[in-house]
């Protein structure tokens, strides 16, 4: 047997005995690491056909793994593959035509039925280009703390890596780039996708105390925290999650980053007696949500998902936003962001926090990534509303 069949018939088994209840790459890593036979580019390999599988989200669902890998390939590679010409030569000698083009030769295959839950998604965000951007594996986005433009671009230039300048803070490189070998990271730069990055442009002029007392109340990997320590400089930062293990984590990440006036603790959102905080100028609240805006990162999320998680995200969301707004500061903001193309956790969450708090809407957008390689996210400022309140 060739390496290629060898290789298409181990992916095959990875994937149907797969069932999503853990990352496709942690269940990747486990099974390469119970069978030490497998070299690096053979992990490789096996891993790249996998996702080409899951990329094609809900469509061609009835054909066999092994044949669905190979449309994936078809679909979602620019270039010769050596197992496309072994198995569908047809196809690989097409493989450089525009995705349309190979659409139609594949009459079969309906780009619309990728993501299937169409009338779900949030106010102009196109459905068409939307799903085709499942084909295309999104690219790495960094932030260049500041102080550090210019040492970034040197190394990387030294290195010999290639990048695109997005803008003065961020720039765009091969998701496969090994950037943590090449620069410092959390202090020179943070891993922070574009339109993450973009949500920072929500706070980046707000009239506010100095220095300003922030609450990130979901705080996660911590990347909104690091960046409104960037943006608004000294603050006065708490920082929450309900996950005891991720707060450790952020010890070490925001020494790294040089923030050192901080308070931390485990806080469950969902319960208001839990919160043990006062008044803030800007409470982050980088909700929990679905993810559906990095679904091109883990389509496997996209091919596992059940619809009726939306409304039960958006339940979530409405309560952990309910029992925050009561630690805004009368002047303060209240900044509300998700990764989810949904609407029921986007505009469905900003109509319920205008009609149940004192809070008036500053500004909110969809913040679109499928066109540049990019994740897409939601975001949306409020503030109180003085003359309602007074």
């Amino acid at each position: 047997m060739s390496k290629h069949l060898s290789h298409l018939n181990t992916a095959v088994a990875i994937i149907e005995a797969y069932k999503g209840e853990t990352p496709l790459h942690v269940y990747l890593k486990d099974f390469f690491s119970r069978d030490k036979k497998y070299g690096s580019k053979d992990r490789k390999t096996i891993s790249a056909l996998c996702y080409y599988y899951f990329r094609l989200g809900h469509g061609e669902v009835l054909r066999r793994t092994g044949e669905r890998i190979m449309l994936g390939i078809y679909l979602c590679e620019g270039e010769p593959n050596e197992l496309l010409e072994l198995l569908k030569p047809e196809w690989n000698s097409k493989i450089k035509l525009p995705i349309q083009e190979k659409l139609y030769e594949v009459d079969s295959f309906y780009a619309s039925n990728i993501f299937p839950w169409k009338d779900e998604l949030s106010q102009g965000i196109e459905a068409g280009p939307f799903s085709l951007s499942f084909l295309i594996q999104p690219k790495l986005f960094i932030r260049i703390r500041p102080g550090c433009n210019d040492i970034v671009r040197q190394k990387l230039t030294a290195a010999n890596v290639l990048f695109d300048e997005v803008n003065d803070e961020c720039v765009s490189l091969d998701n496969r780039t090994k950037v943590d070998e090449i620069l410092r990271v959390n202090v020179e730069y943070v891993v922070q996708d574009y339109n993450s990055q973009r949500v920072g442009d929500f706070i980046r002029d707000l009239k506010i105390p100095e220095p300003p007392k922030v609450w990130d109340c979901c705080a996660a990997s911590g990347g909104k925290s690091i960046m409104a320590f960037d943006i608004l400089k000294n603050i006065n930062l708490t920082v929450t999650d309900v996950r005891p293990s991720i707060l450790q984590n952020l010890q070490l990440r925001f020494k790294q980053a040089g923030i050192k006036d901080y308070s931390t603790y485990v806080a469950d959102l969902i319960e208001p007696n839990k919160i043990q905080t006062s008044p803030f100028d800007l409470v982050i609240c980088d909700a929990p949500c679905s993810g559906s805006g990095t679904w091109g990162r883990t389509p496997e999320q996209l091919f596992y998902f059940d619809k009726e998680q939306i409304e039960k995200y958006s339940r979530l969301q409405k309560r952990i936003a309910q029992n925050a707004i009561p630690h805004v500061n009368k002047e303060g903001y209240l900044l509300y962001v998700t990764c989810s193309v949904f609407k029921s956790e986007n505009e469905a969450v900003v109509k319920y926090i205008l009609k149940n708090s004192f809070l008036r809407l500053v500004k909110a957008e969809v913040l679109k990534g499928y066109s540049m390689k990019a994740d897409t996210m939601f975001a949306a400022l409020f503030c109180y509303d003085n003359a309602t309140t007074a």
